[in-house]
Order: C-alpha cells, then sequence, then structure tokens
C-alpha cells in the first residue's frame, strides 16, 4: 500500500538523517584550518540516502543531518550545508535497480564538484577569497574521495543485503 511505503520512507528518512548527523559531527570528525570547518564522512550516508530513497526524502535526509551537524559544531556553516547537501543528492537515482548502478557510481564524482565549489564560495562569502582557495577545496576534495570510497564499500555491503528491495 501506498501509505506503507510512505511511513518506510519517512522512517529511514528519519534513520539516515541521524546517522549523517553522527558521522558529520562526531564520528571520523576532523577539524581542518581556523574557519571552524572540518573533514567528516557523513556525505558517504547523503550519498547512500540518495541511492536508496526518493529524491526528496533522500534531499531531507541530506539536509536535516547536515545541517543538525552543523548546528552542533559549527554553526554558520549550517545555511550553506542545508543547500549544499540538496544540491549532493541531485546527480544520484533510487529509480533504477541496485545501489552501485551507472549513474550512481559517477555521482560521487560530481557531487564532489558541488561540495567543493558550494563550500568555496561559502568560504568566500564568509571569510574572503584568499582565505578560501587552499582551505577550502582541498579539505572538501579529501572530504569528497573519502566519502566517495566509504560509499562503494557501504553500498557493495547493502547490495548484498537486498535493503533496496526492502525500501520499495
Amino acid at each position: 500500500m501506498k501509505s506503507d511505503r510512505k511511513l518506510k520512507n519517512l522512517t529511514l528518512t528519519g534513520l539516515m538523517a541521524a546517522l549523517i548527523t553522527l558521522f558529520t559531527a562526531y564520528i571520523a570528525h576532523i577539524p581542518v584550518g581556523v574557519n571552524g570547518g572540518y573533514i567528516h564522512l557523513g556525505d558517504s550516508l547523503i550519498y547512500l540516502s540518495a541511492a536508496i530513497l526518493p529524491m526528496p526524502y533522500a534531499m531531507a535526509a541530506g539536509a536535516i543531518g547536515g545541517g543538525l551537524a552543523d548546528l552542533l559544531t559549527a554553526p554558520m556553516w549550517a545555511p550553506a550545508t542545508i543547500i549544499i547537501k540538496i544540491l549532493i543528492v541531485l546527480p544520484f537515482t533510487s529509480a533504477k535497480p541496485g545501489i552501485l548502478n551507472k549513474r550512481n557510481l559517477i555521482a560521487p564524482v560530481i557531487a564532489m564538484v558541488i561540495t567543493v565549489a558550494g563550500y568555496y564560495l561559502a568560504d568566500v562569502i564568509l571569510f574572503g577569497k584568499e582565505a578560501a582557495f587552499l582551505v577550502s577545496v582541498s579539505s572538501n576534495s579529501i572530504q569528497g574521495i573519502g566519502s566517495a570510497a566509504v560509499f562503494y564499500i557501504l553500498g557493495a555491503a547493502l547490495e548484498k543485503s537486498g535493503i533496496k528491495r526492502l525500501c520499495k
């Protein structure tokens, strides 16, 4: 039934938002520079959400999870984070079979470009162009590569578990 599917999606959205918050704010949270930024693996769970959940639910999980993590650790970044986390869901699809389908194998690279560009722009607005480039681009590139690797590993493991079938 449609209401059962909606309830499953809402429940999984809440669970993923909580995990994104934990993995962003506390688990493998590495502060970078003096601007309050940090490297984390929360994006890998946003990618996973985007590969499993319908897009509006994945966007909500990313925005809520990332936004809460920033409110807990570096509140000045929360507005930018909410926008960026919504945008990094766009390259992914949950409509195709499997978590690691062709589109979702390429999507983390596009999401990393969105992340790097988005946080660079936010850095420029908050701190100025000179301070932004090296710290922002390098740390967000490292984060993107790490998040992609964790997404591929988790995606392969969850692919075998059949979790995507349970979400339909």
